[in-house]
């Protein structure tokens, strides 16, 4: 599977089926899921499927607060985060969500800018593609204090949670 990234406070790592009890734990909460275009978690056997199907992949990572070793959030790009952004081809689409309890203390930044270099590190991929919410700012502020760029675009994704008014403000990041 892929691989492990450490910072300060955080490790991304693989998700395990262990996880599950903390996946359904964190979102299930209905300000997390919707925020970043999922329905919130109905079930602790619907997050096991997740972590089987969706997070079952090397390019999909579970956040891990160190402090702790509780996981706290999930970071990755490609097929588990796949969306109608305006990509180029061959360009990855990244997202990120992290639980209510860890808002606005920087982590996701921390763990975005760790796997953005993996990615330089790793990989021959020469951009990545990503979005917000309009309604969801601090996500784009995360972005971009990361490298990404707006491209200028906001464009309606029905098929994401709660997507169909809500307009999707499109950043890039050349690497």
């Amino acid at each position: 599977m892929g691989s492990m990234m450490e910072s300060d406070r955080i490790i991304l790592r693989e998700w395990r089926e262990s996880d599950a009890d903390a996946l359904f734990r964190w979102a299930s909460d209905p300000l997390v899921g919707p925020r970043a275009g999922w329905p919130p978690h109905q079930t602790r056997e619907e997050s096991q499927k997740i972590i089987r199907t969706l997070f079952h992949n090397d390019t999909t990572w579970a956040i891990i607060w160190k402090e702790n070793g509780d996981v706290i959030g999930a970071i990755g790009y490609g097929p588990s985060c796949d969306c109608n952004l305006p990509a180029r081809s061959d360009e990855p689409t990244v997202g990120y969500w992290i639980a209510k309890p860890y808002w606005n203390r920087g982590i996701c930044t921390e763990a975005l800018k760790l796997m953005i270099e993996d990615i330089r590190q790793n990989t021959n991929i020469n951009s990545l593609i990503s979005g917000h919410f309009v309604d969801n700012p601090a996500s784009g502020r995360v972005m971009e204090k990361c490298g990404f760029v707006p491209t200028g675009e906001n464009i309606i994704d029905p098929t994401q949670y709660q997507g169909t008014n809500r307009p999707i403000r499109v950043l890039r990041l050349e690497l």
